[in-house]
């Protein structure tokens, strides 16, 4: 029994950028259905979401049918959570709020069986190694597995190139909404300053020769950080897919008043 590759191996032999979406609900239906609408990647929150080890492992394996790359965000880079989330069998994790390079250092010590980490050994109990039927994991599971560091604060910024000469960190995401929040720029994500931060983020991953992803819902912006040369875009989220779609129902047959658009119902069956 073989593993899938994982994202940093998918991105390396893409010849475009990856597109994905959030899994936000804690739903392991919304894991498949954003898993089969074409896009490359279900990211699987479990920071800013009512997601459980258990929900995780219901999205995981909703999502295995389909081929999609899972990316799993852990609620912190705690090294107890992410051998659990690990051994759910999560091979790709981005994890939120890393600030400095000593800090990426030990969640690569994390994700790593000894000598290079601690990583716990649980394999033959765990689905990571899918209970010892993927022969050899204990020896080649490093190759299993793709880490990710939010970079989402000034701080992390200011520290970039540190965290990046990290070995064992194969990429990094930027997530703009914090980092807008942590440079007194609150809920202002197309901040000039902000895009300049993310922008410049994406050129030193360049440089450094490793992948960057960013969270960028507005069309614009995604196209704007695909031509900087992010590798993945996340462009949307389960919760507020369905949010806006439902707002869009209301305002189309409510509208302002009870009576909506048209009191009389003539509107409603003329789209029928």
């Amino acid at each position: 029994m073989t593993l899938p590759p994982t994202l940093g191996a998918r991105i390396a032999v893409s010849d475009r950028p990856l597109f994905g979406a959030w899994s936000c609900a804690g739903s392991a239906t919304n894991a498949e259905i954003v898993a089969g609408s074409g896009l490359d990647l279900v990211l699987i929150d479990a920071e800013h979401s009512p997601a459980g080890l258990e929900s995780i492992l219901a999205q995981l394996q909703a999502v295995a049918a389909y081929p999609v790359t899972a990316l799993v965000r852990p609620p912190s880079g705690d090294t107890v959570a992410l051998k659990q989330v690990l051994d759910l069998g999560a091979q790709n994790l981005v994890v939120p709020m890393v600030d400095t390079a000593e800090q990426a250092a030990e969640i690569v010590r994390a994700v790593h069986y000894p000598p290079v980490g601690v990583r716990g050994v649980g394999s033959a109990l765990a689905r990571s190694s899918r209970w010892n039927r993927v022969e050899g994991y204990l020896a080649d599971a490093s190759s299993t597995i793709s880490l990710f560091v939010q970079i989402e604060s000034a701080a992390a910024i200011a520290n970039l190139e540190q965290i990046l000469a990290v070995d064992g960190v194969d990429g990094v995401f930027f997530g703009p909404a914090d980092l807008a929040a942590s440079m007194g720029l609150l809920g202002q994500q197309e901040h000039p300053d902000v895009v300049g931060a993310v922008l410049a983020g994406i050129a030193s991953a360049a440089a450094a020769g490793k992948p960057s992803a960013v969270n960028a819902f507005a069309p614009a912006a995604a196209d704007r950080y695909v031509q900087a040369g992010a590798a993945l875009v996340i462009v949307g989220a389960d919760v507020a897919l369905l949010a806006r779609a439902t707002e869009a129902l209301a305002d189309r047959f409510i509208g302002s008043h009870p009576g909506g658009p048209d009191a009389s119902g003539a509107t409603l069956r003329a789209s029928y």
